[in-house]
């Protein structure tokens, strides 16, 4: 375990220089850590072996940084600010995530008729492509201190997107197995594991937000939201390991609804205080989620990736892209949610391993030559998608002209265009 510690914090020194020389080449750092994961994971070097990622501190410290990363979309979701863009919020949601299942499914079910591969196959593929990975996007809003129309809106989607992807999964997953083998997976399943995830994050959002509203120095601070975050983690996995058929509570939403309640019910000077000094955390936390989203991915199935894997990529893009434009002209959302969200919701890769992982289980003994196609399609395309999407997702936020950086170059360029006139 010391040994593993040790190497874990090697990892994250190399990530971060090859974050920052990715950087110097106006690519997102996360790009780096992602590449990162992948060079130093199973499928390459091997430092990060499969032994490793599966131990049980290793699972630990990556449950406590997915919490730790639901600090920071949950800070951010005050209930007076949301009042005023929920509905807008909730309607993008429910037409990019929908639109997406449909676009998928509708894609495969069109091939699958043609090869005479079972129309549930495509219904499953629908359901896995609907998932966003919210760590990426949220690391770019992260490094660039983007700020603006489109950050807001994925915020609280991020989440809420990964909340229905859940229930429509379990719910496929449920109704193919119970077809297949006359059993399987309950479908109050999905619902239940929702309403746990938000029941434990508003327990201990509420108990935290009693100690942490007093004014403290940085270094308590820290002490104090990183006792919290570990009893939040703590109780989530053991609800996962030991009162849940399937270890599939969603730990980042639970993180979300904790700091959401704790954020609404502290001063909001004492909330700025709190994420200034627990800031390198979720950096850190950031870096860590990255590294574990890379290393899984096998970059040698990018030469063999066929027409299902590119079906599935360009499927799910349109789906995103037309369904969170469409979201946004019913809910009237601004010129730059229309044009550009869509971009930034294209990472997919973690959530989607998960339900294939899910997926290939339940068919493998039933259908096990259908378990392949699901394998093979869903790995080739998380290594493929993931770094484009990355790219991509910084382009949405460049193009809608929310990044830090870009305002300070813009700002130069006005001031050098004043000096000369």
């Amino acid at each position: 375990m010391v040994k593993g510690i040790i190497l874990l914090i090697g990892f994250i020194f190399i990530a971060m220089i090859v974050g920052k020389l990715v950087a110097k080449a106006k690519m997102p750092a996360i790009l780096g850590w992602l590449l990162t994961g992948m060079i130093i994971g199973p499928y390459a070097l091997g430092w990060l072996s499969n032994s490793m990622m599966h131990s049980t501190w290793f699972h630990i410290i990556s449950s406590i940084c997915e919490v730790t990363v639901g600090l920071f979309i949950g800070t951010e979701l005050i209930w007076k600010d949301l009042k005023k863009s929920g509905k807008q919020i909730i309607t993008i949601c429910f037409t990019e995530a929908f639109g997406t299942f449909l676009i998928v499914t509708i894609a495969f079910g069109c091939i699958f008729a043609f090869l005479d591969i079972p129309i549930y196959l495509a219904f499953i593929f629908g359901a896995i492509a609907l998932a966003t990975a919210p760590a990426p996007s949220l690391s770019i809003i992260n490094e660039y201190k983007a700020k603006g129309p489109v950050t807001r809106t994925l915020m609280p989607l991020a989440i809420l997107d990964d909340v229905i992807a859940l229930i429509v999964f379990f719910l496929v997953v449920g109704i193919v197995s119970n077809v297949l083998a006359g059993g399987g997976m309950p479908l109050y399943y999905a619902p239940l594991m929702i309403v746990l995830s938000i029941v434990v994050g508003i327990v201990t959002g509420f108990l935290a937000s009693i100690v942490l509203k007093k004014e403290v120095g940085s270094k308590s601070t820290i002490i104090l939201v990183l006792a919290c975050l570990v009893m939040v983690t703590g109780i989530g996995m053991y609800i996962n390991d030991y009162l849940l058929p399937e270890p599939m509570m969603n730990l980042m939403l639970v993180g979300v609804t904790f700091s959401t309640v704790f954020a609404n019910l502290i001063p909001k000077e004492r909330l700025e205080q709190i994420m200034k000094d627990v800031n390198i955390m979720v950096m850190l936390a950031m870096v860590i989620l990255i590294i574990n989203l890379g290393a899984p991915l096998d970059f040698h199935l990018i030469t063999g990736a066929g027409i299902f894997t590119a079906v599935y990529i360009v499927a799910r893009a349109i789906g995103k892209l037309g369904g969170a434009y469409i979201g946004a002209v019913i809910s009237k959302a601004p010129v730059t949610v229309k044009k550009y969200l869509g971009l930034t919701l294209l990472p997919h890769s973690g959530v989607s391993l998960i339900f294939t992982g899910i997926a290939v289980s339940t068919l493998m003994q039933p259908a096990p030559e259908y378990a392949k196609i699901i394998q093979g399609t869903i790995a080739a395309a998380a290594v493929i998608n993931e770094v484009i999407a990355v790219i991509l997702a910084k382009q949405g936020f460049r193009l809608a002209g929310e990044l830090d950086g870009d305002k300070m170059e813009q700002k130069h360029i006005d001031e050098m265009k004043i000096i000369v006139e």
